[in-house]
């Protein structure tokens, strides 16, 4: 389960930011998750809340995630066709031919977050 590490690194990241900004504690941490980016939203949600449990991290104790899901959209070049793929490596509905662009779908980022 790399959603375990992937969210450490969550919130050490959010972590240092925010003691930069004079946060002493943290409420809340939003997350654009793309459905092509290999993290599983229920997963990085246990997780989060493993985090939150230890007493070593800014996560108030009823601090929450909140993921807004990003859905996938991709090109296909030879046949000018915009579509939602399933993987990523995208095969064109159309022309059934490989090679489609991905435009998005597989973004994992912090969004936002919130302290006092």
């Amino acid at each position: 389960m790399h959603e375990l590490a992937l969210m450490g690194d969550i919130v050490i990241l959010v972590e240092k930011d925010a003691k930069q900004r004079g946060i002493a504690s943290l409420t809340r941490i939003t997350l654009v998750v793309g459905v092509l980016s290999n993290a599983m939203p229920d997963a990085l949600l246990m997780a989060f809340d493993m985090f939150k449990a230890q007493r070593n991290t800014m996560l108030t104790e009823d601090a929450t995630l909140k993921i807004i899901t990003e859905e996938a959209d991709a090109f296909c070049p030879h046949c000018q066709t915009n579509y939602e793929p399933t993987q990523r490596i995208a095969i064109c509905p159309d022309c059934s031919l490989p090679g489609g662009q991905l435009i998005k779908g597989q973004t994992f980022q912090v969004e936002s977050y919130e302290g006092s």
